[in-house]
């Protein structure tokens, strides 16, 4: 990931900051570059628009004009937030912000946003859109928000069930450790319906420790110094347990694959993702399999 590009959407609430300054660790983890964006609808579209920002009503009565205000408002956000060496232009599009993220995106290498926003226009940065965002990105996308800013980059989780999808997600937490010199943690979840047994037989939990073991040793044996791995045995669902983990181990980044196969035995990626999103207070880092294929 040397010379990252990295993509920060905007919609000019506070926790625009957070987006800005945990995708500036990343630009100086990697010697890259940081592009605030923001995408509007016309305002026939939507009440307020861009005037809601305090631009005034008077002279905006064209697009160029319109642009040419947000152009200078993300420039001088990021350009107060971040060192303006790692700054690059500013971009503009009109369109659904999902959307435009996701395709705007296509010619950087991660995506860094927050999960909401404030009321008004800003609703399209509600967590809707980083999650259609995380299925519809064909890079990764980090989520950060007022609790979970990316600050430090000690300790990062990578969550496997064993599938080629969750794999896809280990390159990308290799690297990050390796750069970071952070301790990489690899966590597995061994779901189990109480209702069935008690505990699931410990052979099982064997197995599981023998499998994350040799993955490990598989696909990160060159950094085999940074990494750990971890079974975790839980009656929870696996969203749960991995934020009920994270709650009592705090992680400074969780690096997930947004596809898995299913099954009560599986780490299920698609909805757990989504769900760690919502709720852990780690950062979260997304990579898309299926959209990297496609």
């Amino acid at each position: 990931m040397e010379n990252i590009k990295i993509l920060v959407p905007l919609d000019f609430s506070d926790l625009g900051a957070k987006a800005l300054h945990s995708a500036e660790k990343f630009a100086k983890l990697f010697n890259g570059i940081v592009t605030p964006f923001h995408s509007y609808l016309p305002l026939n579209e939507v009440d307020g628009g861009p005037y809601m920002y305090g631009m005034g009503t008077t002279s905006m009565e064209d697009y160029d004009e319109i642009e040419d205000a947000l152009h200078d408002r993300l420039a001088e956000l990021a350009n107060t937030e971040l060192d303006p060496s790692l700054v690059n232009a500013p971009l503009i599009s009109i369109g659904n912000p999902a959307q435009s993220i996701v395709e705007e995106g296509k010619d950087f290498d991660m995506i860094v946003m927050t999960t909401h926003g404030r009321t008004g226009f800003s609703r399209f940065f509600l967590g809707s859109v980083s999650e259609k965002v995380l299925r519809m990105s064909n890079i990764p996308v980090l989520i950060v928000n007022e609790e979970r800013e990316l600050a430090n980059l000690d300790r990062i989780m990578v969550t496997t069930d064993f599938s080629d999808h969750s794999k896809e997600a280990f390159p990308l937490a290799k690297e990050i450790a390796r750069a970071a010199n952070a301790k990489l943690e690899v966590v597995n979840i061994l779901a189990f319906d109480p209702q069935h047994e008690d505990e699931p037989d410990e052979s099982k939990r064997q197995v599981r420790e023998q499998r994350i073991s040799v993955l490990a040793k598989e696909l990160l044996h060159d950094i085999d110094d940074l990494v750990e791995t971890k079974v975790i045995v839980s009656s929870d669902t696996p969203h749960e347990a991995i934020l009920n983990y994270n709650l009592n181990n705090p992680h400074d980044l969780i690096v997930m694959s947004t596809v898995g196969r299913t099954g009560i035995d599986y780490l299920m990626m698609g909805s757990t993702t989504a769900n760690v999103v919502r709720h852990v207070k780690s950062p979260v880092l997304s990579v898309n399999p299926k959209a990297e294929q496609s």
